[in-house]
């Protein structure tokens, strides 16, 4: 008998990922709920890696973009005008620019989080005439060259095979150890000129590294970068693509701590259910772009403007939802911790952005195996994978997602059982 898994297995490329974690063929989706095409279901701790905040098939959002489709709504339409994209817009402007007293305007990118993060480092060099690029130990965003270049995972920048330039690193928050505050280290190095860096045209940050382990900065590091930029006539980019849209508790990950960025970056769970769609956030004085001077054929995704609109009228327009998280967001906390003490482990992260440092990849690896094999679908990362990740869609039921947890923390207890049985 044929494998359900033959036409991926000898068709589709060996970069394949995620698949090889959760060997089976998913058929649908709902909230927090992956089914296969068995009928057998699963609980999403991955949710996209983040894609999916609101969970599988809002039902709202869904019911939207039907009727848009069935109505011969535009699907297509490179950067011309839609009643689609204005709707988007002005929803955008009112339920979350306004009431935050913030001023951007919002470019349309090709449609993935790597385009946004080169479209922000072309226009910060465009704006200051400069083309070196401050980011960060750990950082994660994207896979195209000069997204690429910003990255620090090895394993990544190694299948670029051509050099990555254009980029000074320097240690994250935390990253030499909890009491060395790093942004001393560049400020040192930016204002002495035998440093060997050259002045930056941005400093590149995420406010939590979710691939690089949910390393969470602290509001005074934040606030200690965004004055640094400003001292030395940088750009600040916060790249929100996986932090945004709610995952640490507010729309933007960075509002409680009291800046505001020149460049903001956004993708993955700005269509509100999965459809591919980014964007970059710039002050006014900084849209200094031609036409099409930076563009692509996908820029701009009306189905996804249609379903991100809904997204921002049913979540976004009262603090209902962030009031949600935040209690979503405490019981993470208390029950990873419970986790973590258990076992000698350490946390990462904030909000609902959470996860445990297991150590090692291996043993990080097991867990996550032992999850699937009980109905949770949940992923690692870090530096050496060493972080088991909680990327619950927000919108998940309190019993569903308490349900989760159990299957996690029984999993850390069989592993490490089992660990201490082959040490005897």
């Amino acid at each position: 008998m044929t494998s359900p898994l033959t036409a991926f297995e000898t068709v589709e490329s060996e970069v394949r990922s995620y698949c090889r974690s959760f060997p089976v063929v998913f058929g649908g989706a709902r909230n927090a709920t992956l089914t296969t095409q068995d009928g057998v279901d699963y609980t999403d701790f991955l949710a996209g890696c983040s894609s999916l905040n609101y969970g599988h098939n809002d039902p709202d959002m869904q019911a939207a973009l039907i009727e848009y489709i069935k109505s011969n709504g535009v699907t297509h339409g490179l950067d011309m005008y839609t009643n689609a994209k204005r709707d988007f817009l002005e929803a955008f402007r009112d339920i979350i620019l306004k009431p935050r007293d913030m001023d951007y305007r919002l470019q349309f990118t090709g449609p993935t989080g790597a385009n946004a993060v080169e479209a922000a480092i072309k226009l910060a060099r465009k704006v200051t005439g400069r083309t070196n690029i401050v980011s960060f130990t750990n950082g994660f965003h994207g896979v195209t060259a000069g997204a690429l270049a910003a990255t620090g995972n090895g394993y990544h920048r190694g299948g670029n095979g051509a050099p990555l330039e254009g980029v000074t690193r320097i240690p994250y928050d935390g990253y030499l150890g909890d009491d060395m505050d790093t942004t001393q280290i560049l400020a040192k190095m930016l204002e002495d000129p035998s440093s060997g860096v050259d002045a930056p045209a941005a400093i590149l940050v995420e406010t939590v590294q979710g691939e690089g382990g949910l390393n969470a900065a602290s509001a005074d590091w934040m606030r200690s970068i965004a004055k640094l930029a400003q001292q030395h006539g940088a750009l600040l980019i916060v790249d929100d693509i996986q932090a945004g849209c709610g995952r640490t508790g507010t729309f933007f990950s960075f509002e409680e701590m009291g800046i505001q960025p020149d460049i903001i970056t956004m993708a993955k769970s700005l269509s509100g259910m999965g459809l591919p769609f980014a964007m970059v956030l710039m002050k006014p004085d900084h849209d200094i772009w031609g036409p099409a001077e930076h563009n692509g054929t996908f820029r701009g995704n009306n189905h996804a403007f249609v379903t991100a609109r809904i997204a921002l009228e049913k979540f976004w327009k009262d603090d209902a939802f962030a009031t949600d998280i935040k209690a979503k967001g405490d019981v993470l906390h208390k029950r990873l911790k419970a986790i973590a003490d258990q076992h000698g482990w350490t946390l990462r992260g904030r909000g609902m952005f959470r996860g445990i440092n297991v150590g090692n990849g291996d043993t990080a690896a097991e867990i996550c195996k032992h999850c699937y094999q009980n109905g949770l679908i949940i992923e690692t990362s870090g530096g050496h994978d060493e972080v088991v990740k909680v990327l619950a869609p927000l919108t998940i039921p309190m019993e569903q997602f308490e349900a989760g947890l159990a299957i996690l923390a029984k999993a850390a207890d069989s592993v490490m059982s089992q660990g201490s049985a082959k040490a005897a």
